[in-house]
């Protein structure tokens, strides 16, 4: 990637809404060569999507949280399993598969603590390969605005 293909990751990260002629007066090209890096960016797989940024409160989703998962015994099938199931719930913002004392990571999203708790109780704790579950409640969720490639 080089500078211009950045400027316009980043123009678009801020909002992926924007006209491509806004966009090439921001990165000082023309709307054709913005056009252009822009599809190339698509192709190359820099850029996979464009997505709407939901306020989870507003839809009834107000508490977070990061629920560390410990899987046993811990086999591919088991883990495949898991992370199959676990992806597809309502619930579910996103799944991380990591290494350390738990095999996951869930971040989810529900209406109150009492759904949180049954939740983990009456869904998590059912699985017979979930040997182990620890639940944090998030306050706040930030995220950068833009990420940035690496130099």
């Amino acid at each position: 990637m080089d500078a211009l293909d950045k400027a316009i990751l980043r123009e678009l990260q801020r909002d992926a809404r924007r006209t491509n002629r806004d966009i090439a007066a921001s990165v000082g090209v023309s709307p054709t060569t913005a056009l252009d890096r822009t599809k190339a960016l698509h192709r190359r797989g820099v850029i996979r999507g464009a997505r709407l940024e939901v306020d989870l409160a507003a839809i009834g989703r107000a508490v977070q949280a990061l629920i560390a998962v410990r899987i046993r015994p811990p086999s591919r099938e088991n883990i495949d399993a898991f992370r199959t199931w676990a992806s597809n719930l309502t619930e579910t913002l996103g799944v991380f598969v990591v290494t350390g004392n738990e095999d996951f990571l869930l971040h989810v999203a529900v209406a109150d603590n009492d759904e949180l708790y049954s939740f983990v109780i009456d869904r998590l704790t059912e699985r017979p390969e979930v040997a182990d579950v620890r639940t944090s409640v998030v306050y706040e969720h930030v995220r950068p605005a833009v990420i940035s490639p690496a130099d």
